[in-house]
C-alpha cells in the first residue's frame, strides 16, 4: 500500500501500476470535502515518492464515481469576500494539476455520477472510459456559481468551446452516449468490463499506442481558434446564453466570459481567471439562494424518505377514484413509475377522458424519443379503467379526485371505503377541503389524509400530504412512501383551510385585488411581478388557475380567515366570474386566449376587460414598482411565517420549497424566507407599517416581531 486513509487509497498493481481509489468511510457516496482534498494532497505526495510506477488508474469503491463538492462545507463561505473565497478553489485546483502532470499517462474509470468537481476531477486524467450506466456533468450553474476546479479551462479544451458552454450554462446530466460522441469520455463499457477495458486503455498508453503528452499540450494551452472565429464564436454562444438564462442567473454568462477572457491563455492564468470568478459569483444573493434551495431539497428527501420506512408496507397497487383530466393524470404518473392503477368512474366518458389524458402524455413522450411504443403500451396495460369496485380489495391507496364539492367528496370516499381492505389509505386530492371534516364521513378517520396534487400533475413536482385531527402516522407515511414512488416532492402539512400553498397564495390574490380596486393595470402588475422573478404575473396566474377555482377559494379562505382575508369590497375577479369569465379554461379571464400554431394558449388583451371591472376600480393610478412588489409580496410572507409559528408546515425549508415547487416561486430567490433574510426583517416591517392601513394581512406576527427585536433570520 502506497497511501491509506479514510477518504482513500493508493496501492501498486501488476505491471507497475498505481491505483488510486475513492472510498470515503462513513458515507454513501464520494465526495470532495475537506477532509477529502486534504488527504488527496497526502497520497499525491506518497504518489510522487513511489519509484518505477508507469501509469495511475482512478477508481471509485463506490456506487458513484464522485459526486462533487460538499456542498455543507461550501454554505460557510456565503457572506466572505472574494479573497477568503479564493483558497476554496485553490487546494483542489493544485491536486487535479498535479494529476494532469504525472510523469505518466493517467486513466479514470467513471463508475457511476461524476458531477461538478467529481468530473473536473476526470477531466484532469489523460483518459476516460465510462460505464455505459454512468453519468457525468458540470451542475454549477443551477447553484449560481460555476465549475471552480478546471472545468471552465479543460471541458472547452477538450470537446470545443460550443459543446462545453452547453454543458456549463445548461448543468444537465450527460449520459453516455452523448459524452462518447462529444469526446468527453474516450470509450463507453458495460459496468462489469469497466474495469478492464480502463486499464486495457492505461497500458495502451504506456505502450505508445495512445498520445498522451499531445493530449495535455491541448488542455494546457490556448483554445485553438483564431481572432475573427473567437469573436463570432462568442458573439454568438453569449446572446443565446443569456437569453436562456434570463437576466437573474448570471452564472451561465459569466462561464462564457471566462472562456473568453482565458482563450489565449495557458492553464495556470486561465484558473486564475476561473477562480475570480468563481469567488465574484459565490458572494452573490443568487448562489445562496440556490445552494440553499439544494440542500433544501436534500432535506425533503431525507424526510420523505424517513416518512416511508415507517410505512407498514409498500405500495403495490394504487386505485384513483375520478377520472376526467386530474385522474387520468394521476394515473399516468402512477403508471409511468412503477405503480399499477386501478381508475374509476361513475361513466364512460369520463373514463375515456382519463385514459385520453395518459394516452396523451405518452405519445408525446414516444415523439420525442424517450420511449418507445411497446413501453408505451405496457404502461396503457397498467392504468385499468373501470365503472365498478371490482378487485379495490387489493389495493394499498386510493386517491379520490372528483369534483371539488365536500358533500360530494364525502359520499365517494364513505362509499369507497366499503370495498377496500381495512388497511387500505384513504387519500383525498381536494385542494381546500378540510381533512378532517371530510374524515367525519368515514369509519376509519386514522387511515384517511389529504393528497392535494397540483395541476399539470405530470409537469409540478409538489404533492402537500395533509394530516387531519384523526390521520395516523402509519397513512402519512404510506401517501408519503406513494408520492416518492411517482417521483414526487412530499410536504407534509397540518389540515388548515387552504392547507398551506393555497392559504398563502390567496394573501397575495387578495393584494392584487386591492391594487386592481385602487386603480391598477393588471397588465402593469404582471410585468412587475414577472421582472421580480414570477414565471407569471398575478392576473396571468389567476387565469391559469381558473377564476371560478380563484373565487370559490378565496371565500374558502375569507371562512376560515375572516380577520384578514375577508374583503370588503367587490373584487375584479368576483366581477369576472359574474360575467362566465373563468380563465384559459374557456377561453376568456383576465386575457383572452387563442390557440397559436403550436397548439397553446395564447393571451391577448381585450379592452372589454377594463370595462367590465370599472365600477369596482379606481381612476388608473400608476405605482412605484417596490410599492407594488411590497403590497404583493408581504401578505403572503406573513401568512407563511403564520404558518411557520402554527405548526401547519415544519420548518422554512420545508415552506419554502412548497412555494417553488407548487406554484414557481423564483428559485434565484430561494423560497419567500430566503427572500425575507435577504431583504432583512427590518425592511419587512418598514414595509409592514407602510401598508398597515390595508389590514391584518400586513400585520407582523408575534414571531416576526421577535425577530426584528433580536437581531435573528429564518436561516
Amino acid at each position: 500500500m502506497i497511501y491509506n486513509s479514510d477518504q482513500l487509497t493508493v496501492q501498486r498493481l501488476e505491471g507497475d501500476i498505481a491505483e488510486l481509489n475513492f472510498d470515503l468511510q462513513g458515507e454513501s457516496v464520494n465526495k470532495f470535502d475537506n477532509a477529502t482534498v486534504t488527504s488527496l494532497a497526502a497520497a499525491l505526495d506518497a504518489l510522487e515518492a513511489e519509484s518505477g510506477i508507469r501509469g495511475l488508474l482512478v477508481t471509485s469503491s463506490k456506487p458513484v464515481f464522485i459526486v462533487g463538492a460538499d456542498i455543507t462545507e461550501f454554505t460557510s463561505l456565503f457572506g466572505a469576500d472574494k479573497e477568503e473565497i479564493k483558497p476554496f478553489t485553490g487546494a483542489n485546483n493544485k491536486n487535479l494539476n498535479r494529476i494532469a502532470s504525472l510523469p505518466y499517462p493517467s486513466a479514470v474509470a467513471i463508475n457511476g455520477f461524476a458531477m461538478g468537481g467529481g468530473l473536473e476531477c476526470c477531466l484532469a486524467c489523460d483518459f476516460r472510459v465510462m460505464s455505459s450506466v454512468a453519468k457525468i456533468g458540470l451542475p454549477e450553474t443551477k447553484l449560481g456559481i460555476l465549475p471552480g476546479w478546471g472545468g471552465t479551462v479543460r471541458l472547452p479544451r477538450i470537446i470545443g468551446v460550443d459543446e462545453a458552454v452547453m454543458w456549463m450554462a445548461t448543468g444537465a446530466d450527460k449520459r453516455p452516449d452523448d459524452a462518447l460522441k462529444a469526446g468527453a469520455v474516450d470509450a463507453v463499457a458495460g459496468p462489469e468490463q469497466l474495469r478492464e477495458v480502463t486499464l486495457a486503455t492505461l497500458h495502451n498508453a504506456i505502450d505508445g499506442g495512445l498520445d498522451y503528452a499531445d493530449r495535455r499540450a491541448r488542455k494546457h494551452g490556448p483554445l485553438p481558434l483564431n481572432d475573427t472565429e473567437a469573436m463570432m464564436s462568442f458573439f454568438t454562444i453569449k446572446s443565446m446564453v443569456a437569453q436562456q438564462a434570463g437576466k437573474n442567473y448570471p452564472a451561465p454568462v459569466k462561464v462564457v466570459d471566462v472562456i473568453e477572457a482565458a482563450r489565449k491563455m495557458s492553464l495556470e492564468d486561465a484558473l486564475d481567471v476561473e477562480a475570480e470568478a468563481f469567488a465574484e459569483l459565490a458572494t452573490t444573493p443568487v448562489a445562496a439562494a440556490l445552494v440553499g434551495v439544494f440542500l433544501n431539497d436534500q432535506l425533503l428527501g431525507k424526510k420523505a424518505k424517513g416518512w416511508e420506512k415507517q410505512a407498514d408496507k409498500k405500495i403495490e397497487h394504487a386505485a384513483v377514484l375520478g377520472a376526467g383530466i386530474m385522474g387520468g393524470g394521476i394515473a399516468y404518473q402512477s403508471a409511468l413509475k412503477g405503480t399499477p392503477i386501478k381508475m374509476k368512474d361513475i361513466n364512460q366518458d369520463g373514463l375515456d377522458l382519463g385514459l385520453s389524458e395518459a394516452n396523451k402524455l405518452l405519445a408525446k413522450r414516444v415523439s420525442r424519443g424517450r420511449m418507445t411504443p411497446d413501453k408505451m403500451g405496457d404502461i396503457l396495460n397498467s392504468i385499468d379503467p373501470t365503472l365498478t369496485y371490482n378487485g379495490f380489495e387489493d389495493v394499498d391507496i386510493v386517491v379520490e379526485a372528483v369534483v371539488e364539492n365536500e358533500k360530494v367528496k364525502g359520499m365517494v370516499l364513505a362509499e369507497a371505503e366499503k370495498h377496500i381492505n381495512k388497511a387500505a389509505v384513504l387519500a383525498s386530492n381536494t385542494s381546500t377541503i378540510s381533512i378532517t371534516r371530510l374524515a367525519e364521513h368515514l369509519e376509519r378517520p386514522e387511515n384517511f389524509c389529504g393528497m392535494h396534487f397540483f395541476n399539470p400533475v405530470h409537469a409540478m413536482p409538489l404533492v402537500e400530504v395533509i394530516r387531519g385531527e384523526k390521520t395516523s402516522d402509519n397513512a402519512i407515511a404510506r401517501t408519503v412512501a406513494y408520492a416518492n414512488k411517482m417521483g414526487k416532492k412530499a410536504v407534509v402539512v397540518n389540515d388548515c383551510p387552504g392547507f398551506l400553498v393555497n392559504r398563502v397564495l390567496f394573501p397575495y390574490f387578495g393584494g392584487f385585488n386591492m391594487l386592481l380596486r385602487d386603480g391598477a393595470d393588471f397588465q402593469a402588475l404582471d410585468k412587475v411581478m414577472e421582472r421580480w422573478g414570477w414565471p407569471m404575473g398575478p392576473a396571468y396566474l389567476m387565469d391559469v388557475v381558473g377564476i371560478d377555482t380563484g373565487v370559490h377559494a378565496a371565500q374558502v379562505m375569507a371562512e376560515g380567515f375572516p380577520d384578514r382575508m375577508q374583503p370588503d369590497f367587490k373584487s375584479a375577479t368576483e366581477v369576472l366570474f359574474e360575467n362566465d369569465r373563468y380563465g384559459q379554461k374557456n377561453g376568456k379571464g383576465m386575457y383572452e386566449y387563442v390557440t397559436d400554431k403550436r397548439g397553446k394558449p395564447k393571451k391577448i388583451v381585450n379592452d372589454e376587460v377594463y370595462d367590465l371591472i370599472a365600477p369596482v376600480c379606481a381612476e388608473r393610478t400608476e405605482f412605484e414598482r417596490e410599492d407594488i412588489i411590497a403590497r404583493m409580496m408581504l401578505p403572503m410572507a406573513i401568512e407563511m411565517a403564520r404558518c411557520v409559528e402554527e405548526g401547519i408546515v415544519g420548518t422554512p425549508a420545508e415552506a419554502d420549497l412548497a412555494l417553488l415547487y407548487g406554484v414557481g416561486f423564483p428559485p434565484f430567490r430561494g423560497g419567500i424566507f430566503r427572500w425575507m433574510d435577504t431583504v432583512g426583517m427590518a425592511h419587512i416591517a418598514e414595509a409592514s407599517e407602510k401598508f398597515a392601513h390595508l389590514g391584518k394581512a400586513y400585520e407582523l406576527t408575534a414571531g416576526m416581531q421577535d425577530m426584528l427585536a433580536n437581531g435573528k433570520t429564518y436561516y
